[in-house]
């Protein structure tokens, strides 16, 4: 059984940075997944927003967020994390972290087997 937590989230103005993190425990073999963020705005589905290969060296991103978000994962620290510069209110949402026990990227959901419980980031105009 592998644990996420993330953190990280917050409310900032329009055109300032976050940075999430998710920490994954309870898995001696966490280096060996891949993982992704989803966000899930008000009243919306949950939605792709990136993902990350096993080794770091292949990653996808959501549209909305290409050149402003950045992916990455610290092997060492069992820790993934999403800096998100340049943010707008439709990046409002619920960030949710996941784990696939697999080693390449994927980009629903469904694809997922494990999920941190969220955090909130809220982006004022």
């Amino acid at each position: 059984q592998v644990y996420l937590v993330e953190s990280g989230g917050g409310l900032v103005q329009a055109g300032l940075s976050l940075r999430l993190a998710c920490v994954a425990s309870g898995g001696s073999t966490f280096g060996t997944y891949a993982m992704g963020w989803f966000r899930q705005p008000p009243g919306k589905e949950r939605e792709f927003v990136a993902t990350i290969n096993w080794r770091g060296d292949t990653i996808y991103y959501a549209d909305s967020v290409k050149g402003r978000f950045t992916i990455s994962r610290d092997i060492a620290k069992n820790t993934m994390y999403l800096q998100m510069n340049n943010l707008k209110p439709e990046d409002t949402g619920v960030y949710y972290c996941a784990a696939r026990t697999d080693h390449t990227p994927a980009f629903y959901p469904s694809e997922y087997y494990y999920w941190g419980q969220g955090t909130q980031a809220t982006v004022s105009s």
